[in-house]
């Protein structure tokens, strides 16, 4: 069974939150279907990081990452080793553990000012 818990986030979750999660679909669709906000600002296009989750636990049973979101995770606030961008990352049939970075940057509003 794929499930995903959420660790505390101050604003979008402060609780922290646990479901069971929709294999196949991206890390962002599944926190957005279950009433946790993430941003995303480029509409889930692997074009900025506001997106950028922390996989504390269950890394290696996501999809690869691209080229393209690793280029983009270089320039993610609190970048780790198990940094992905929620918008690209597929769930497998396994358990998550998601940290929601406290900040996060949208390159194409703050830094092309």
């Amino acid at each position: 069974m794929a499930e995903i818990v959420v660790l505390p986030h101050a604003e979008l979750c402060p609780e922290g939150k646990t479901f069971e999660a929709a294999k196949g679909e991206s890390i962002c669709d599944n926190l957005l279907d279950h009433g946790i906000a993430i941003e995303h600002a480029c509409e889930k296009s692997c074009a900025c990081t506001t997106c950028h989750v922390i996989v504390r636990e269950g890394f290696n049973t996501l999809s690869p990452s691209s080229e393209d979101e690793d280029d983009l995770l270089d320039r993610a606030w609190g970048l780790t080793p198990v940094s992905r961008l929620s918008c690209q990352a597929k769930v497998a049939d396994a358990k998550l553990v998601i940290e929601i970075p406290k900040y996060t940057i949208n390159y194409a509003k703050e830094i092309t000012k």
